[in-house]
């Protein structure tokens, strides 16, 4: 069935503030390179709508929504609700559309959600907010578009379902969520000793997850020893009816807010082997803090879903997209000219070290089979 793209104008002019990680564009940037290459006949695209009162509630405190709406209308929060839930602190802005966006978020993947009902795949590029919490803002998240996705797929009855996150962040809130439930199988890897410093290896979240935190330095050959050694020996054991992929882009060298060392190639590599393993297929946004990076990979990754091969130079459109970038950070006043005229980034090889291959290991211990 023929992907479809799942976006929206709101990310357009939204910024979490000058001085936040998220001030840089990220969704816009990566449907405008989509379009640069030839890649979105209208056909495939959709529009992502607001999800409703009643649909964020399925997860979601309403005294929580209230708070958070109220606080987009006012532009502040008590000191009451900035305690209580978590707006206007730790890293979680008052701004302009800090009710808006994320519930187009959330709509974005319900939209996914019901697209695939019968099987095919969808990608959603403002989806993978994988910290919020049901009472709180958590990481960066205001909701939790990830949680409320699997729900309705649960919805639809499906008994079988896969969360992979490989978000330089561990996916914390979308675990927990899930904690007793065995309809859904949690797998995360992520960076060892980075918040929300959760997600160790023997961190089983009641026997539906595994995590595989992985040094600082994580290579392209220590990610496919893992895809190949725990992702795919997972995927084939469970036998998903469904997969929800959250492809965070922090992963990469260039991310200012990680230390992992994987090129886009990586990225690319798991989602072209997730592809025909189950019937429906979910792949969301996530982190991502170097607005070329994001772009390029996210970009990357719907080629793949598309069978497009990566061009070796990009075309003058879309290399225009990426010129007209900017970026705040040391990265951003000198940037290499292979972010402005390539998709693809240099392989980044090396040795498989042993923590990483622990890891893996540990991960398919006891492991549930799919009757």
């Amino acid at each position: 069935m023929t992907p479809i793209l799942i976006g929206s104008e709101i990310y357009r002019r939204s910024s979490y503030g000058t001085k936040h990680p998220l001030a840089i564009p990220r969704v816009s940037v990566a449907l405008d390179l989509i379009r640069a290459l030839g890649w979105l006949p209208a056909s495939h695209y959709r529009d992502s709508p607001m999800a409703s009162a009643a649909e964020l509630a399925r997860f979601h405190d309403p005294a929580y929504l209230d708070a958070l709406r109220r606080a987009e209308e006012t532009q502040q929060a008590s000191p009451e609700e900035r305690e209580r839930f978590r707006l206007g602190a730790d890293g979680n802005p008052i701004y302009r559309e800090m009710f808006r966006r994320p519930a187009t978020s959330v709509g974005g993947t319900l939209l996914a959600a019901r697209l695939t009902a019968q099987g095919g795949v969808a990608h959603v590029l403002g989806g993978g907010l994988h910290h919020g919490r049901p009472d709180r803002a958590s990481g960066f998240c205001f909701l939790n578009d990830a949680v409320l996705g699997l729900l309705a797929w649960l919805d639809q009855g499906l008994t079988r379902i896969l969360y992979l996150d490989i978000d330089a962040h561990h996916g914390d809130g979308v675990q927990d969520a899930f904690h007793d439930d065995p309809r859904v199988f949690t797998l995360s890897v992520h960076e060892d000793g980075r918040w929300p410093f959760t997600g160790a290896v023997g961190d089983r979240a009641g026997g539906h997850a595994r995590n595989i935190p992985v040094p600082p330095g994580f290579n392209d050959s220590e990610m496919l020893w893992v895809l190949h050694e725990a992702l795919l020996p997972t995927i084939r054991r469970l036998r998903p009816e469904a997969i929800m992929m959250q492809c965070g882009a922090d992963a990469l060298e260039e991310d200012p807010l990680a230390r992992l060392c994987l090129s886009n190639n990586a990225h690319r590599a798991v989602v072209d082997a997730l592809l025909g393993l189950a019937p429906r297929l979910i792949v969301l946004g996530g982190g991502g803090y170097n607005p070329w990076s994001v772009a390029r990979c996210w970009a990357g990754v719907w080629g793949r879903l598309n069978g497009h091969a990566i061009p070796d130079a990009l075309p003058p459109g879309a290399e225009a997209v990426l010129r007209g970038l900017t970026f705040a950070r040391a990265a951003g006043r000198n940037p290499p000219e292979a972010w402005f005229t390539t998709l693809a980034d240099p392989p980044r090889p090396g040795v498989v070290r042993a923590v990483v291959r622990r890891a893996a290991a540990e991960a398919m211990l006891d492991f549930p089979v799919a009757p």
